[in-house]
């Protein structure tokens, strides 16, 4: 494997609408295929594990990506990647499995919806993004939306679940704006694999001294693990990490509200759960969210102009 070439900065590009809204799209797919990972989670999942779930996770997809793109950090990129991939995924997976364990899936949604106000707190620190008071607005309303569609009143509340969730939106708000704030001159892929591996090593101690690795997988088991890992990680963190790279943090940070969207969805399709008219609500609200979010952190370009030559 190569090393990568001295950090070259890039060049602030205006985005024409339409390559922008390819991008919106193509980063909504993470966080919407995110929305399966409390079933996967709670259904093929081996329970009590969350250290060795995460580093499953992350370790394995990341070393796939290595063998793939073949650029190993170097320089100051290698402890920002280590630090990246504590946020992303060492810290974040590992809160994100304790709180699907300890919580039900719509208390733990609900406490995660809130990382797009700490991303616009964050941007506002680390890049002097302004805070617009409409994306606060937004970031509000999509929370009551994802309150509506997934809280009900027999909800518990766990005091460890209701902490590992706040800490784990507060972890990927970090992640996210620093991933914006450091640009590395490689590819977004080589981008996640760097991360991915990063993360996935140093939770790799912490899980085989304090977990025991499950002897008894099933196909159940193997078949979860490889969708979190391939899908919900390789695939799904190229994306994000792309769409970081080319939009603001604001805005892929609305993004999320499509994973309990698609959980609940998950859920009405596969386990024969209901949708009640405040569920709906709380979809329309939802949406609502953010398409408003995206207006809100919209930049306005007075000339643009693309040519082919």
């Amino acid at each position: 494997m190569k090393s990568n070439p001295a950090p070259v900065a890039d060049p602030v590009v205006p985005q024409a609408p339409s390559i922008r809204g390819f991008d919106i799209l193509s980063t909504a797919i993470a966080p919407a295929i995110w929305g399966s990972t409390y079933v996967v989670t709670t259904e093929l999942l081996p329970t009590g594990i969350p250290l060795t779930v995460a580093m499953l996770r992350a370790l394995p997809a990341g070393i796939a990506l290595l063998v793939i793109v073949r650029t190993l950090p170097r320089g100051v990129w290698l402890w920002r990647s280590i630090l990246l991939g504590a946020f992303n995924f060492s810290v974040f997976w590992w809160l994100l499995f304790v709180s699907a364990y300890r919580l039900p899936g719509g208390v733990a949604a609900t406490v995660g919806a809130i990382q797009p106000l700490i991303v616009i707190g964050f941007a506002r620190l680390a890049l002097g993004n302004p805070v617009r008071p409409a994306a606060i607005a937004s970031a509000l309303v999509g929370i009551a939306g994802v309150a509506l569609l997934v809280l009900t009143p027999a909800a518990r509340l766990d005091p460890i679940g209701i902490a590992a969730g706040l800490g784990g939106a507060l972890s990927m708000a970090c992640g996210t704006v620093l991933s914006r704030k450091w640009q590395p001159p490689v590819s977004a892929l080589t981008f996640t694999a760097w991360q991915l591996t990063a993360g996935g090593l140093l939770l790799l101690p912490v899980a085989l001294s304090l977990e025991p690795f499950p002897s008894d997988l099933t196909t159940a088991n193997a078949l979860g693990f490889t969708w979190l890992g391939l899908i919900g990680a390789a695939a799904t963190y190229f994306l994000w990490l792309r769409g970081i790279a080319r939009l603001e943090p604001a805005v892929v940070s609305f993004l999320l509200f499509l994973s309990p969207l698609t959980a609940v969805m998950l859920g009405w399709v596969f386990l024969d759960q209901t949708l009640s008219p405040a569920q709906c609500s709380g979809m329309i609200l939802i949406i609502g969210g953010i398409w408003f979010g995206q207006r809100s952190q919209k930049k306005v370009v007075s000339q643009f102009e693309v040519r082919l030559r």
